[in-house]
C-alpha cells in the first residue's frame, strides 16, 4: 500500500472527443407554436383564460426561449399566461428560492413577458389506488388551464416506463415539497404514473410540451402531447432519449475525476448512470461503468449550495465542502429520503491532495498504469481527458492531444488546460 507521503508518478493523459450526434432543432420558437397548434390550443385559449406554464429546476437547453414562445402563443390566441415553478423541493423548498433558480436560467417576468407566480401551498386531489396522497400546486390548480413543459430523460434513481419528463413534472414538480416527499416515501417508479393519472383527471391540464435533447445537450425534438396521451408518449420519448444520452466510453476506471457537480447537470448532482452508482435500496446498480475511486472537485455556483449527490463520491475538496448550503441540501435530501447522497466523503485541502489520495488508495497498482478519466461534469461528455492506458480499448473516439502529464498549479488546483 502506498503511504500518504509518497510522491505520485502521474500517468500521461490524452484529450479525446466522442463522436456524438449533431442533429438539432433550429427553429425553436416556430416548433413550439406548431406543436401547440397540434394540441388545439388556438381554440381553447380565447376569452382571457388564465394559463399556467410550468418551469422546472433543470438546466435544459433553450428552456427560457421555449417557455417564452409558449407564453407568446397563449397571448396571441387570447389567453393570459403566467409561469409556475414546478420543481418539487428544489430551491430550498421556498417560493423565493425557486424564483431565484428560474432567474439564473433567464426565466424572469421581464424576459418572459408575463408574471411568475411562485408558492409552496398545495391542494390535495385525493389518493391513488395504492393510497398515495396526490398533492398539487394551488396556484396552478386555480388556473383555467395548465401547459406542462419539461425535458424527457432517464431518471437517476430508478428504471421504469416513465422516468424524468412531463409525467414526473405533474406528479412531483407540481406537487411541491409535500408531493415530492410523499412520492419518495412510496417509491418513485410505481407512484409517479399513479399520481399523474389522478392529477390528469382532477387538475385543468390542457397539454404538454416534451423536450428531447441530443447527445450534445441541445434541443433535438419538441413534441406536443394531449393529456390522455401523457403516459404513453412520455414512455415512447424516453426510449428516444435513452438513445441520445452520452456515456463514458469505457467500462472500468480506477479513478474518475469529476470537476463539477450541481443540480443543473443532474438531479443528483452527478448522473448516477454515468458514474455507475445509484445507491438506492432495492434498485440494481448499473453493470457498467465500474469506478474504483470517484473524486469530485467543485460545486457549480448555480447549484446554490445544494451538493446533493456528494455522498456518491469517495473523495472531495475543502472548497466544495465549504460551498455547501446545508439548509438547501437538507430540504432536497430529506424529501428524496436517500440520506446517503448527502453524506460527506473524505475531503482534502486542495484538489491535488484529493487526487493524490485517490491514486494512493488504489492498492499496489502502478499509478502510471492506472485507468483515469477527467470529465467536466456528467452532462457534458463529448470531450474528456483519459490516461494512455485506456486508449487501446476506446472505440469511436478522436484523439485531440496526447502525452500531457496530469498537473496542478501552485495553489494545488487542477491545471486550467485539463
Amino acid at each position: 500500500m502506498k503511504t500518504l507521503a509518497e510522491t505520485i508518478a502521474y500517468p500521461q493523459m490524452t484529450l479525446i472527443r466522442q463522436k456524438l450526434g449533431r442533429e438539432k432543432l433550429e427553429d425553436i420558437g416556430g416548433e413550439v407554436k406548431r406543436q401547440m397548434i397540434s394540441l388545439g390550443m388556438v381554440q381553447r385559449l380565447s376569452g382571457g383564460a388564465r394559463i399556467a406554464i410550468t418551469a422546472g429546476s433543470r438546466g435544459i437547453s433553450n428552456i427560457a426561449e421555449i417557455i417564452r414562445a409558449a407564453a407568446d402563443c397563449v397571448k396571441e390566441w387570447g389567453g393570459q399566461p403566467f409561469i409556475v415553478p414546478a420543481m418539487g423541493s428544489h430551491g430550498g423548498a421556498t417560493a423565493e428560492g425557486q424564483l431565484e433558480v428560474l432567474e439564473h436560467y433567464g426565466i424572469t417576468e421581464a424576459a418572459m413577458g408575463c408574471p411568475i407566480c411562485s408558492g409552496m401551498e398545495v391542494v390535495e386531489l385525493g389518493q391513488t389506488e395504492e393510497g398515495v396522497p396526490v398533492y398539487f400546486d394551488r396556484i396552478a390548480y386555480e388556473a383555467d388551464g395548465i401547459i406542462v413543459i419539461n425535458r424527457i430523460k432517464p431518471h437517476t434513481d430508478f428504471i421504469a416506463d416513465n422516468e424524468s419528463g412531463i409525467v414526473k413534472m405533474v406528479a412531483i414538480g407540481l406537487g411541491n415539497e409535500k408531493g415530492c416527499s410523499a412520492l419518495h416515501a412510496h417509491g418513485l417508479a410505481a407512484a409517479i404514473p399513479q399520481v399523474c393519472r389522478v392529477a390528469l383527471e382532477k387538475a385543468p391540464i390542457l397539454g404538454g410540451l416534451a423536450i428531447v435533447e441530443n447527445s450534445r445537450d441541445e434541443t433535438w425534438k419538441l413534441q406536443g402531447i394531449k393529456p390522455e396521451d401523457f403516459l404513453k408518449e412520455d414512455a415512447r420519448l424516453l426510449v428516444l432519449a435513452r438513445q441520445q444520452v452520452p456515456h463514458l466510453p469505457m467500462d472500468r476506471l480506477d479513478l474518475l475525476i469529476v470537476k463539477e457537480i450541481g443540480k443543473m447537470f443532474s438531479g443528483t448532482g452527478m448522473d448516477t448512470k454515468v458514474i455507475g452508482r445509484i445507491r438506492v435500496n432495492g434498485v440494481p446498480e448499473p453493470q457498467k461503468p465500474w469506478v474504483e475511486k470517484l473524486i469530485v472537485l467543485r460545486l457549480n455556483p448555480l447549484s446554490y449550495g445544494n451538493a446533493l449527490g456528494i455522498g456518491l463520491a469517495d473523495i472531495t475538496t475543502k472548497e466544495l465542502v465549504e460551498a455547501i448550503d446545508y439548509d438547501s441540501m437538507k430540504a432536497n435530501l430529506i424529501a428524496t429520503t436517500y440520506l446517503e447522497r448527502g453524506k460527506l466523503p473524505v475531503w482534502f485541502d486542495t484538489e491535488k491532495e484529493a487526487v493524490d489520495a485517490g491514486f494512493k488508495t488504489l492498492g499496489n497498482l502502478c499509478c502510471r498504469e492506472a485507468k483515469v478519466a477527467i470529465i467536466e461534469n456528467t452532462l457534458h461528455l463529448e470531450k474528456m481527458w483519459v490516461s494512455e492506458s485506456l486508449l487501446e480499448e476506446l472505440k469511436g473516439v478522436e484523439m485531440l492531444a496526447r502525452g500531457k502529464e496530469l498537473s496542478f498549479d501552485r495553489q494545488g488546483k487542477l491545471a486550467k488546460d485539463f
